[in-house]
């Protein structure tokens, strides 16, 4: 069987690929290392330019754009390794960034999934949104991460040095442990894109694993390649997949108080978007939360069938107050001000 099996996922992504596959082949050479592109149906020159100057790549190709969720589930179920590593197109590796990772995950068979230090490509300073130096959420479901607390970016200056256990890996680039990915179910395509890698972290805690941060390796992420920032689609993606995740994953007693606040929070981010004159973002918001409603007896049998192999009811990571509360009313903007 292939050790380790890198994937990236493309969509109409040519110039991404011409800039950064290069990096990824000549920074991942070994045995037991194969690079996989799983097309989303492109319809730019993405292919023939792939077939042209990398032969060696391996392609699957699917016949339209399935989403970052369910175009890597079916990519996945076509490939045979013992670890895969998801990877976006938009990022630029760094020499000997898989090997750290593969022996942390072979020395610790707990360690289902695990993710490098993610820096800006843009400005190698700083971290990077998606993921910065590993990923938490909140009790109402709202994700951050060390490194990166809503919009605030902090510079890297060595203060996430420790390998640490955190909640969830970045689907920008996630290595994954093979067997723990399908007992976990693998990614969930209802989620389409956004949030469906806290999702799959959350259901391996759930079975007893590992997730964990390794700042051995690093990666430069653009970041908004596929789906730009701050667009009605993110937006719509954004909120209707968090009410998802939670009513996927919290534990029977959390669950309509913490739904609850959530629904109340969100009429207060959809006033805020009239308040601005952002209608559009509004009616995002109200979209996302008719899916949610329109959807709840399909999530509530994704909610039952897991619930019969969960090993952990409340795993560890999730912080146990409010980060809106500790960010626009502590004034709370950096990681280390926060006590799980």
């Amino acid at each position: 069987m292939l050790k380790t099996a890198i994937v990236i996922l493309n969509w109409n992504g040519r110039s991404f690929l011409e800039r950064f596959l290069p990096s990824v082949i000549s920074n991942s050479n070994g045995n037991g290392f194969a690079v996989y592109i799983a097309d989303n149906g492109s319809t730019d020159d993405s292919l023939p330019w792939l077939e042209k100057n990398h032969p060696l790549v391996k392609i699957i190709r699917f016949d339209r754009n399935y989403g970052f969720a369910q175009g890597y589930s079916l990519a996945l179920q076509q490939i045979e390794a013992e670890y895969f590593v998801l990877l976006n197109s938009d990022v630029e590796v760094t020499p000997h960034w898989v090997s750290p990772i593969i022996k942390l995950m072979d020395n610790d068979k707990s360690i289902a999934a695990c993710m490098p230090k993610i820096k800006s490509f843009q400005d190698k300073e700083l971290f990077e949104y998606a993921g910065a130096a590993g990923g938490f959420i909140d009790r109402y479901g709202y994700p951050f991460c060390r490194g990166r607390i809503l919009n605030v970016i902090e510079k890297d200056q060595g203060q996430y040095e420790e390998i640490s256990e955190i909640f969830w890996a970045s689907g920008a680039c996630m290595f994954l442990r093979a067997s723990s990915y399908f007992e976990a179910g693998g990614l969930d395509a209802g989620f389409f894109a956004h949030m469906e890698e806290i999702d799959l972290c959350w259901r391996l805690k759930r079975l007893g694993y590992k997730v964990m941060y390794s700042p051995e390796a690093a990666v430069y992420h653009v970041g908004g390649g596929t789906l730009p920032n701050n667009t009605t689609p993110k937006i719509y993606l954004n909120y209707r997949n968090n009410l998802y995740l939670l009513f996927k994953n919290l534990a029977p007693e959390k669950l309509f108080t913490t739904l609850f606040i959530r629904l109340f929070l969100d009429g207060i981010s959809s006033c805020l978007y009239i308040a601005q004159g952002k209608f559009s973002f509004c009616w995002s918001v109200l979209r996302a939360h008719t899916s949610f409603y329109l959807n709840i007896r399909k999530l509530y049998r994704k909610r039952k069938n897991f619930k019969r192999i969960e090993k952990v009811r409340h795993p560890s990571g999730i912080f146990r107050k409010s980060i809106l509360y500790r960010f626009f009313i502590k004034k709370e903007r950096h990681f280390h001000q926060f006590e799980f």
